[in-house]
């Protein structure tokens, strides 16, 4: 009887062993893959890129002001001042050289408004994006496209 009570203390010896070394490997594993993506490598093993941090591109448009189209309260007046983000210098440059002709634009595009339109944050959306819409048509011939990411309202004032 003695020999069965040592028999089964082995087995117990060696299914604790063999528990001690996968936990270790497990915790080796999960050691070694911490380190890694620390060291900029996924976990499959592929380097990850650096995020690289973009200098974002404006270009200011001064400040005018312009009639609205007449509404049930009559005559009514935008003031704006609008910053547009583009994508690189090139694009900026071009609307730099081209200022007339995107003010000329916009006023046209802005004089076409009503009041009633622009006074809601769902109109100022729309109106960003028809002003992006409206710019894109090239200012020139042979011209690149040009990388318009957003506008901007600096100022913005109904009367």
């Amino acid at each position: 009887m003695a020999e069965k009570k040592s028999g089964g203390s082995k087995k117990l010896l060696w299914i604790m062993v063999v528990l001690v070394l996968l936990s270790t490997i497990g915790a080796a594993a999960a050691i070694y893959m911490v380190l890694g993506q620390r060291d900029g490598q996924g976990v499959d093993g592929e380097n990850t890129k650096p995020l690289v941090r973009e200098t974002p591109v404006f270009t200011r448009i001064e400040p005018f002001t312009v009639n609205l189209n007449d509404d049930r309260y009559g005559s009514r007046l935008l003031y704006t001042g609008i910053t547009l983000r583009v994508g690189n210098e090139e694009s900026k440059a071009i609307i730099e050289e081209h200022m007339p002709q995107v003010r000329s634009r916009l006023l046209i595009l802005l004089s076409g408004k009503q009041a009633s339109e622009l006074t809601s944050v769902e109109g100022k959306e729309q109106l960003a994006q028809a002003i992006i819409s409206r710019l894109s048509v090239p200012l020139a011939e042979n011209q690149p496209p040009l990388d318009l990411r957003e506008v901007l309202f600096t100022e913005f004032i109904v009367q």
